[in-house]
């Protein structure tokens, strides 16, 4: 007589897995306007210092790959996914760039991110990649200003006044609650002051005293935290200016002829990544490399292991300037649409 097999033995990784990801019964659609409903910088900072620390080595992440559609424009994919059953996705951010577009009025970046089982394969998921790389961005930055600025840091300097600007300041104001005041500086100073003017008073920034100032040099010495999000190819931080105790936070940059601060700048601070590909691609530690100000070994250390604590010292003292260099990665991308996915899916049942 045949035995019954015990359906306990025929458990599969990947049913597990699939057990995991929220129910919903086709692909949805999340729009830019629920992603600001769903996401705060707040929460995604939260998200990042709890996960980037367990699952940051289960996600692969290959080369991104760019093809050119026309001589001037182009299309690019970053893909990502995970092994471990706590986070049991595949995603791709598509990503076009079109720079003539502004003759139309148009932005010349889109992006759109795709989300599916890493279990089935199943589609889960398409939302707004170019919101969503916003606030990834932010919240690195963010979160790294958590772990490097001092307790006490009171006035942040925000250089330039594009799309992820704002961002910035939400997430450096929540990840820094000492904060007190931001001095916007824009090459258009109206930039800056429209800035100032639409986030004062706002729920993210209640108490806070924005200012916009055109004289670059008279508020790099004010800032406890400096933050830069320019396409900089001349730098814009002097290096000399920064304030003992400082924390310099450096975003625009993404290829070595882009910097958005001096060697000075490099060589007085302690400096920390977001990832390896840092090393390779910012233009201001590329340079400073060549020049011999540091040696990579210099690093003090990126992201995940200064969460990790054990792994890394961060700042030593209250004197010291710390340099926080991030590129972005498809691994925050992951992290931050599971955050999204999973909480859209939550408010649904």
């Amino acid at each position: 007589m045949a035995s019954k097999s015990n359906p306990n033995n025929n458990k599969n990784p990947q049913n597990t897995e699939a057990s995991l990801i929220p129910s919903i019964n086709s692909p949805i659609f999340i729009s830019s306007e629920s992603l600001h409903s769903i996401l705060s910088h707040h929460s995604l900072i939260q998200h990042f210092h709890s996960s980037l620390p367990t699952v940051s080595s289960t996600i692969n992440t290959p080369i991104r790959q760019n093809y050119p559609v026309s001589p001037s424009s182009s299309l690019l994919l970053m893909p990502s996914w995970s092994s471990s059953p706590s986070l049991p996705y595949l995603g791709v951010k598509l990503v076009t760039h079109f720079p003539q577009n502004s003759s139309l009025n148009l932005p010349g970046v889109h992006a759109n991110y795709v989300l599916f089982s890493s279990a089935t394969g199943q589609p889960l998921a398409s939302m707004d990649g170019t919101v969503l790389t916003l606030y990834r961005t932010a919240c690195v930055s963010g979160l790294a200003s958590k772990l490097l600025a001092r307790n006490d840091s009171e006035v942040l300097v925000m250089i330039g006044s594009g799309a992820l600007a704002p961002h910035l300041i939400k997430a450096h104001l929540a990840a820094n609650p000492s904060l007190q005041k931001v001095i916007i500086w824009n090459r258009t100073i109206k930039k800056a002051i429209d800035l100032a003017e639409n986030l004062q008073g706002t729920n993210d920034c209640s108490g806070v005293c924005f200012e916009s100032n055109e004289s670059l040099e008279e508020i790099i010495g004010l800032g406890d935290i400096v933050s830069c999000a320019t396409n900089a190819e001349v730098p814009l931080v002097k290096g000399e200016r920064l304030k003992a105790g400082a924390h310099l936070d450096l975003v625009g940059s993404f290829m070595p002829t882009m910097k958005e601060c001096d060697d000075e700048a490099i060589r007085r601070g302690r400096v920390y990544v977001d990832n390896e590909a840092a090393l390779v691609e910012a233009g201001e530690l590329v340079g400073a490399f060549e020049r011999g100000v540091i040696r990579k070994e210099d690093v003090g250390g990126n992201l995940v292991e200064l969460i990790r604590k054990g792994d890394k010292v961060g700042r030593k003292n209250a004197e010291e300037i710390t340099v926080f260099k991030s590129v972005g990665s498809a691994v925050v991308d992951i992290l931050a649409a599971q955050l999204v996915y999973e909480t859209y899916a939550k408010n649904k049942r």
